[in-house]
């Protein structure tokens, strides 16, 4: 069982990230890589990720057990900016954290058997097998999460906005109580079920939620408890993700007033009654217009109590925002290429 423990403060300072973190998804999907569960949501992401790796799970296997600890320095805060913060984060992690996690790691995983060669070169310090590490970090990132980054950030940002819409209707404790069910908000304590009895102690800190959508099933917490407090839970999955662009038959479908209307409704997300209301339109209507656009990859849904929440994907917020732009600024666009922010 895990316990995180709130004060008052604690409750003030609970905020979800801004962005999926691009090392939580890193690490996360080399556990979901090597899992046979889930095969709805991963098993085809399964079959074409193992097609495009290389050798680059050889270095990540050893730091990254298929179950148990994996050391905190392989998700700094930074990865939420972008895979070059955070492989600069990693970097710069200090020499004697760095040992100290990795003599944690060993004593986890060898059961009296050979530390890995690997480990113990990278606890010796030294360039080369830092850059051995980030080259295999970056080399899988590429291969396993880039190429459905889209369709991840279109589940986190879905994700955000019903936390959103739960802060806004009923504060903090509203927010913790609609997080996924293996997490159970029983004030002043968030619990779930965790493969080790474990209390966390926010003091003051706060919260960071960050949603993740190759977490399954269980949320995951640092080790350390000096480090500020993340809890990564799993997003509420839909289909599974893809490399194929949006488009074809159902982006043909984009076509009329009428719809291009349901998409300026939604804004920063809406139920299906709101984008009626919005857009002027029967509940009928808008529900088949947001079918149609969720089909085009345009919009994301997720359940929302007794009703749905749609936003936008992020095709869908640069095809409005380039509507938008046209209609603002023609001139300026014509003369000068389009106008950036």
């Amino acid at each position: 069982m895990l316990r995180i423990h709130f004060t008052g403060n604690d409750l003030a300072g609970v905020r979800t990230a801004a962005r999926p973190d691009v090392l939580w998804e890193t690490i996360l999907s080399f556990h979901r890589l090597r899992d046979r569960r889930g095969s709805v949501v991963y098993g085809e992401w399964r079959s074409e990720a193992r097609a495009r790796l290389g050798g680059e799970t050889r270095l990540l296997a050893a730091l990254v057990p298929s179950r148990g600890y994996f050391p905190d320095f392989l998700t700094p805060a930074e990865g939420v900016n972008g895979l070059d913060e955070g492989l600069q984060a990693i970097r710069a992690t200090d020499p004697g954290r760095l040992r100290g996690e990795l003599s944690l790691l060993a004593a986890d995983r060898s059961g009296g058997r050979t530390v890995p060669h690997s480990l113990r070169a990278l606890a010796d310090g030294g360039a080369e097998p830092f850059d051995r590490l980030l080259g295999a970090l970056r080399g899988y990132h590429r291969a396993v999460v880039e190429p459905y980054w889209p369709h991840i950030l279109a589940r986190v940002e879905a994700d955000r906005a019903r936390r959103g819409r739960a802060l806004l209707d009923g504060g903090a404790e509203e927010l913790l109580a609609s997080l996924p069910p293996m997490l159970r908000w029983r004030a002043p304590v968030l619990e779930a079920d965790y493969p080790v009895d474990r209390d966390v102690h926010l003091d003051g800190r706060g919260l960071l939620l960050q949603p993740s959508y190759f977490c399954r099933g269980t949320p995951v917490v640092l080790r350390d408890p000096a480090l500020p407090p993340v809890l990564v839970y799993p997003v509420t999955h839909g289909e599974a993700p893809t490399v194929r662009a949006p488009g074809g038959s159902s982006l043909a479908k984009l076509v009329g007033q009428t719809r291009s209307a349901v998409l300026h409704a939604i804004g920063d997300g809406g139920t299906t009654s709101e984008l009626a209301r919005r857009a002027g339109v029967s509940l009928a209507s808008a529900s088949q217009h947001a079918g149609v656009l969720r089909e085009a990859g345009l919009i994301a849904t997720l359940r929302h109590g007794n009703a749905v929440l749609h936003t936008l994907t992020p095709l869908g917020a640069a095809l409005l925002g380039g509507a938008r732009q046209k209609q603002v600024e023609p001139r300026c666009y014509a003369r000068n290429g389009p106008v950036t922010s």
